[in-house]
């Protein structure tokens, strides 16, 4: 019992100290068009540079990225993409040999947030815009990394290959055999794969990715080369389809459906965070309070089609809001971050990348 009051009490005296750290570091925050900042703005227009890494289209990225342009002209802005787990190798390997290129990073695989925050990688900064997201959904403590969206993943098919009345409509239905030949995945680099992975073999257990396996299905990088094989008619179902993906390819008027499986639509934290160490320190401030503050998190929906967890922003164009699904997350995180390793390897065995 001493032993759990001493535990309680170092909890409270660091959760104190860092409340305390975040009055000192902002007392008082300056209001900007749709967000508050404790950045020093003439700095970061002097700093004129911004370098986001990130596992979002670099299309959209770059029309995000305009929008903060906009409002700060005199900070350019790089951006360099790639998916969570070659994104993740390439900035540890960065700074390994002392190359901080990075102001910016955004991962969709938690086990890799969680290692940044383990290795001291995350820039402490207490955005006054925190205050909008719960405190699941922010680090621990806070002002590390905030969750800056949700991607969802269900299941897509095309219309015009699928008829509707013999496409899927759970997640048991995808593993049909007759999808033989023509389904899709994402491939083991990428966080919302392992977090379906890890999910579906809870709901269902492992004979559920044995049944998967059979099907021969293909991995891809991208969502974007998932969608483009299905509406072009190569392929006829795509399992752990990004629904984003799906919200920009319906916006095109491409034929795509998309199924909301009755036990859940998978959830996955997109994180967003400043790094230490980062070469334009205060551009990387500025750009947080405005990414996690409205105009980013609209411009975030709008763009990429990516749901806000805020309340007072709107679901992207022609999607529903995270409270109108059903959304599963692991209730464990660290027994799901545990799989990790195990998750590459049977993955990569399943897509064939052995």
């Amino acid at each position: 019992m001493r032993r759990c009051l001493k535990v309680a009490a170092l909890l409270g005296a660091m959760l104190f100290a860092s409340e305390t750290r975040a009055a000192d570091l902002c007392a008082n925050p300056r209001q900007m068009d749709g967000f508050k900042t404790c950045a020093d703005i003439a700095k970061a227009e002097a700093e004129g540079a911004l370098v986001v890494y990130s596992t979002d289209p670099e299309d959209g990225s770059e029309k995000v990225l305009a929008r903060f342009r906009k409002m700060f002209p005199a900070i350019k802005t790089t951006f360099m993409r790639l998916q969570a787990g070659a994104l993740y190798a390439r900035l540890t390997s960065e700074r390994q040999a002392k190359a901080y290129l990075a102001d910016i990073v955004q991962l969709s695989d938690m086990s890799l947030v969680l290692d940044f925050q383990k290795h001291n990688g995350w820039m402490e900064y207490q955005s006054p815009e925190m205050v909008h997201f719960k405190p699941e959904w922010k680090s621990k403590p806070e002002g590390f990394w905030t969750w800056g969206a949700i991607g969802v993943a269900a299941i897509a098919y095309n219309p015009t290959t699928v008829p509707p009345d013999q496409a899927p409509k759970n997640w048991l239905d995808a593993v049909d055999p007759r999808w033989k030949d023509s389904i899709t995945s994402k491939a083991s680099t990428s966080g919302m794969q392992h977090m379906t992975w890890y999910l579906l073999r809870q709901l269902y257990g492992d004979s559920y990715w044995e049944k998967f396996a059979a099907l021969t299905p293909k991995g891809f990088d991208s969502y974007v080369q998932q969608y483009d094989r299905t509406i072009s008619g190569q392929e006829k179902i795509i399992h752990t389809a990004q629904y984003s993906g799906y919200l920009l390819a319906k916006a095109k008027g491409a034929p795509i459906a998309y199924v909301y499986p009755p036990d859940g639509l998978i959830a996955v934290p997109e994180s967003w965070g400043a790094v230490k160490e980062a070469p334009h320190p205060e551009a990387a401030r500025l750009f947080v309070d405005w990414f996690i503050g409205q105009p980013g998190q609209n411009a975030y929906g709008q763009d990429l089609m990516y749901n806000s967890l805020r309340t007072d922003v709107a679901p992207p164009p022609g999607g529903i809001s995270p409270s109108e699904m059903k959304l599963l997350f692991p209730q464990d995180w660290e027994a799901f971050l545990k799989t990790h390793g195990q998750f590459v390897k049977e993955w990569n065995k399943i897509t064939g990348m052995r």
